[in-house]
């Protein structure tokens, strides 16, 4: 099979940072599908492995977590899938990846693909739409705890692809006042959009809160630069509020948290697969029913670019554009 993968950790504007490669077709295990790819898009994940995270001596490690594609061989175990079913996913990062014709992807992990969705669109979902779905539900529990019914939600970072998704899923699913963070009049309006009841400035929240008429809020979903919000965000979360997180700062001082007994969930939405936990299997229950939203038409799909064909050429541009960190929207490239 065709394959993108590379054999030693180089810069992006290396040639040898992505190699078109050709790999025998992999065999799957009891759990597993065999998925005929259409469809990937690139994710900052893949660039922070490929540039960080040597293979073993005399091995390659293949990139790529969102796929869309068509199931074509199943293992002994597999009771969900069969040959010629559509679905979507966003892997494992403990397997090969998803830049390859020929790709192996637990089940329980799997969902089914919008069949109002081709395979470009539908491969730019699956990872922002799970780690949204399990910040809002798993982690901040927004419907877990009745007295918190009708509270307020600050999504820090909305226009992004977790957060146009994230704020979809509370509107729609929740009974949650959503807020959301936006900078240009284009950006509060993609914001609006996507459902949010209001739209505030992300310079300053406590008094852009204040000017809407609501002075604290019960949950906030931080999406970016987390460690530059926490004053802010201590300010505006009431007493036993809750903080849900997604990024990667370099340290965080937690201090000003302690005072209102404000808690502090990371979401990362690889965990399940990585740990095989008993319940990885909510992952392809939850993109099931992603699946209903959009062809409901009660979800909008995530903007992307397409980038052309899986091919080391085109990946080596995607990755080098994702990691100027100004990408409009998913990056997405379709077959081979």
């Amino acid at each position: 099979m065709k394959a993108v993968g590379y054999r030693r950790a180089l810069p992006i504007s290396d040639p040898d940072s992505l190699l078109d490669l050709e790999l025998p077709d992999p065999v799957p295990g009891p759990r597993d599908l065999r998925v005929q790819v259409r469809a990937v898009s690139v994710n900052p994940a893949d660039t922070k492995f490929r540039a960080s995270a040597n293979p073993p001596a005399g091995e390659v490690r293949i990139l790529g977590y969102d796929a869309a594609g068509v199931v074509q061989d199943v293992g002994r175990e597999v009771s969900r899938f069969h040959p010629g079913d559509r679905v979507w996913y966003a892997g494992s990062m403990a397997r090969q990846g998803t830049d390859s014709e020929l790709h192996l992807v637990d089940e329980r992990i799997t969902g089914r693909m919008p069949h109002s969705l081709e395979f470009g669109p539908a491969a730019a979902m699956p990872l922002t739409t799970l780690t949204a779905s399990e910040l809002l539900f798993d982690r901040l529990e927004v419907l877990r705890n009745p007295s918190r019914a009708g509270d307020q939600l600050l999504v820090i970072g909305a226009t992004g692809g977790v957060g146009s998704i994230l704020v979809q899923l509370a509107r729609k699913l929740t009974p949650l006042t959503v807020i959301g963070t936006a900078s240009t009049p284009e950006g509060s309006a993609e914001v609006r959009g996507n459902g949010a009841h209001h739209v505030v400035d992300y310079h300053n929240l406590p008094a852009e809160l204040q000017r809407i008429g609501i002075p604290g809020v019960a949950y906030v979903a931080s999406l970016t630069h987390t460690d530059t919000y926490i004053p802010a965000i201590a300010e505006v979360l009431v007493p036993a509020g809750r903080l849900g997180l997604i990024d990667d700062p370099a340290s965080l001082d937690m201090m000003a948290l302690k005072p209102k007994c404000i808690s502090t969930h990371w979401e990362f939405m690889f965990s399940r697969s990585l740990f095989q936990t008993p319940d990885m299997d909510e992952q392809g229950k939850t993109l099931d029913k992603v699946a209903e939203l959009v062809d409901a038409g009660a979800l909008a799909p995530t903007r992307y670019e397409s980038y052309g064909k899986i091919s080391a050429e085109n990946l080596r541009r995607a990755h080098a554009d994702v990691e100027t960190g100004h990408t409009h929207g998913k990056v997405v490239l379709v077959g081979f």
